[in-house]
């Protein structure tokens, strides 16, 4: 278990209700490290998600980006034909797709006082004197209010109506567009949280994290972490090009006078560095990893898990990453058992139709399922 000289989590534990595909989910104990296992569609990804709302005190721009990858977004020509992306189905943020007045989702911890609320209400008028007093008879308007826990000053932070009534697109398909302005003063400072898809990163987000690290102490870590990992010894990274140019990472090895393109050793080692980017990057904060597993052979999941259970508790980060692959739960479980010190948590996520619910296992049940090759995704 962690020691008490470790900084507390953001999240010890998670209570998600209303927001999405999650009608209700407790998980009691999150880790440093937490992995969420279980089949396709059975909600892994959406408590990503719901975790990313929470740490961005649920910012307008967060709550688009959950839209757009889940494809909750129409296009829509207008009157001379231009083409416009508009936040579509906004309900699709509430749980069955109910943005109705008193709609409402919550996320965080057990402690009231950490926790975020988000509801969906009818705007009052005072809020904006420079509209028409019809204007919000003859239009329905729905306002989404955050609050966070002691914070009761409700603040506004998205405010939308049907985007054009009058047309089938938007009687069949409820399709909203955003109509005002964003107030967040009130609102507490977000916490750092940085995500990650199925895939590797893209050339640039990878520019993005290496700018930030590039000659600073924190630039040799990043060989520490892919030394972890790689059986080449990595002596040297550095990212060649400039903006006119493609840039990319290269590697010197040990032995050799000349640097390797870091593609050269596979998408399982563009995955790596990755994660060790984006752990670097997450510092104090949160790094959320879906489908962790993949591009990674099932020979290094172990070296790789004990490369973010170390790496998190260096630089302060709460992982939650998902996986269906049973190879990277028995790396996980064996990462746990050989890393002393480590504060990891496996979770397995259950559904039946609209109920869902966490199957958690203990750091013995851990040991039992590495050593004897149980199964439990």
């Amino acid at each position: 278990m962690a020691s008490k000289e470790t900084p507390p989590l953001h999240l010890p534990n998670l209570s998600i209700k209303g927001f999405r595909g999650i009608k209700d989910l407790s998980i009691s104990r999150l880790g440093r490290v937490t992995l969420l296992a279980g089949k396709n569609s059975s909600g892994k990804t959406t408590v990503l998600d719901a975790v990313r709302v929470y740490a961005a005190r649920a910012h307008p721009d967060v709550l688009s980006e959950v839209l757009k990858n889940h494809r909750e977004v129409a296009e829509l020509t207008g009157g001379h034909g231009q083409k416009n992306n508009v936040d579509s189905r906004i309900e699709a943020i509430f749980h069955g797709r109910d943005a109705s007045k008193d709609a409402i989702f919550t996320i965080g911890p057990d402690d009231d006082s950490m926790r975020l609320v988000v509801e969906a209400i009818n705007p009052e008028e005072e809020r904006w004197p420079h509209r028409p007093p019809h204007y919000f008879s003859a239009v329905p308007l729905r306002t989404l209010i955050a609050s966070f826990g002691d914070n009761k000053e409700i603040e506004i932070i998205w405010y939308f109506s049907p985007y054009a009534l009058s047309t089938k697109t938007a009687r069949d398909r409820r399709v909203y567009q955003d109509t005002g302005s964003v107030s967040e003063h009130k609102m507490p400072t977000p916490i750092i949280c940085e995500s990650m898809g199925p895939g590797p990163l893209g050339s640039n987000e990878i520019e993005r994290f290496w700018d930030v690290i590039a000659l600073t102490d924190k630039e040799e870590k990043i060989g520490y972490v892919l030394r972890l990992i790689l059986d080449k010894k990595v002596e040297r990274i550095a990212m060649t090009g400039n903006e006119s140019k493609s840039r990319r990472m290269v590697v010197r090895l040990e032995g050799q006078s000349f640097p390797v393109p870091l593609e050269s050793f596979g998408d399982g080692a563009l995955r790596l560095f990755g994660v060790a980017l984006a752990l670097i990057n997450s510092k104090d904060g949160f790094l959320l990893i879906d489908e962790v597993e993949n591009g990674i052979h099932h020979s290094i999941q172990s070296r790789l898990w004990r490369m973010i259970l170390k790496t998190a508790a260096e630089n302060n980060v709460q992982v939650l990453a998902t996986t269906h692959s049973f190879d990277c739960v028995r790396g996980f479980a064996q990462a746990m058992t050989e890393y002393e010190g480590s504060d990891g948590a496996l979770v397995r996520i259950e559904r039946k139709d609209a109920e869902m619910w966490a199957v958690e296992y203990s750091e013995d049940d851990l040991k039992v399922a590495a050593e004897q090759h149980i199964e439990v995704r």
